[in-house]
């Protein structure tokens, strides 16, 4: 239970640079790593659209730039101006653990967004709200088996190294792949921080050391399109199935092409909005689910009409 918090009555008072209408709520969020993608680019302008559309909502919006240490000050700035709730996409699901048990401790509720904080401070979080990243990396498993036919040699480019969206997926890709077609083995596994350019890189060296690849999974489609294309400058594409996660824009043109095989499916816009709602919900005494996973469906050449393109 979080302590009893009064929310502030603020009168045309200036701070950090924002005035904020009387009897507004004030929501404090620090992100990821806004400038690493068009998710997270889009994540922001979304998150301070739905809150400029609330009368009753002011925002203070932070970015941690991919930092443990910026985001956890982050936190503490936040808890120091009294906001009334906090939310909070990790850079690091462990290492922000303090800062968050912080905020809890001063009676400030805080949400977890889009990528999870590990289990031990999950007592501290009044809810998580955002995609189920196990389940996505089981589906893009499920994908690969039926892209392969069940059998085959593949590797992996995965995500951030110590990011939990990036061990979630891995892992529930990994643990689905061996279940449900234990002949396809995975050759070798190697990050590349979200990142389109480095992951053409990490492909070009599995290119390289790999004679046979039948297939890649990317831990999002801008690394898995990065893949593609160094497969295409190699002459390799044709030969290889690749699956990602979060549709991108350009996931989704690849699709359209018949280049790419699949992907998940996931709006940065419901991201942000199921964020900031969710806390709302929160500050106003509603009952919240402690997990708050919105759907991510699969999406192939076959249901590709169904969605509509992503605007990131």
């Amino acid at each position: 239970m979080f302590k009893k918090k009064v929310l502030s009555v603020v009168v045309a008072v200036i701070f950090s640079g924002a005035v904020y209408a009387e009897d507004a709520v004030r929501i404090g969020i620090t992100q990821n790593n806004v400038g690493v993608d068009s998710y997270q680019t889009t994540y922001e302008k979304a998150f301070e659209e739905a809150a400029a559309a609330n009368d009753s909502v002011d925002v203070v919006v932070l970015d941690a730039g991919g930092d443990v240490a910026r985001q956890i000050g982050q936190v503490r700035n936040l808890i120091q101006q009294q906001v009334d709730a906090i939310i909070i996409w990790p850079t690091n699901g462990q290492a922000v653990i303090p800062a968050i048990r912080q905020a809890y401790n001063a009676g400030i509720p805080v949400v977890v967004t889009n990528s999870k904080i590990a289990e031990a401070g999950l007592e501290y979080i009044a809810a998580f709200s955002g995609p189920d990243n196990v389940q996505q990396g089981a589906s893009s498993a499920e994908m690969m088996c039926e892209a392969l036919g069940g059998k085959g040699q593949i590797v992996q480019i995965a995500g951030q190294p110590g990011y939990t969206t990036a061990m979630e997926r891995s892992q529930g890709f990994e643990d689905r792949l061996a279940e449900a077609c234990p002949d396809v083995e995975i050759l070798e596994t190697q990050p590349a921080d979200w990142n389109r350019e480095k992951a053409q890189r990490v492909m070009e060296n599995f290119l390289t050391k790999y004679d046979v690849i039948d297939g890649v999974y990317a831990g999002d489609d801008n690394m898995g399109v990065g893949a593609l294309n160094a497969a295409k400058s190699a002459g390799r594409a044709g030969d290889i199935a690749f699956i990602g996660a979060t549709n991108f824009a350009v996931g989704y043109e690849a699709i359209e092409r018949g280049e790419y095989y699949g992907s998940i499916y996931q709006s940065p816009v419901d991201d942000a909005e199921a964020a900031l709602q969710t806390a709302l919900d929160v500050l106003a005494g509603k009952e919240v689910p402690k997990m708050n996973f919105f759907e991510t469906p699969k999406i192939t050449a076959d249901n590709l009409a169904e969605f509509d393109k992503p605007v990131f």
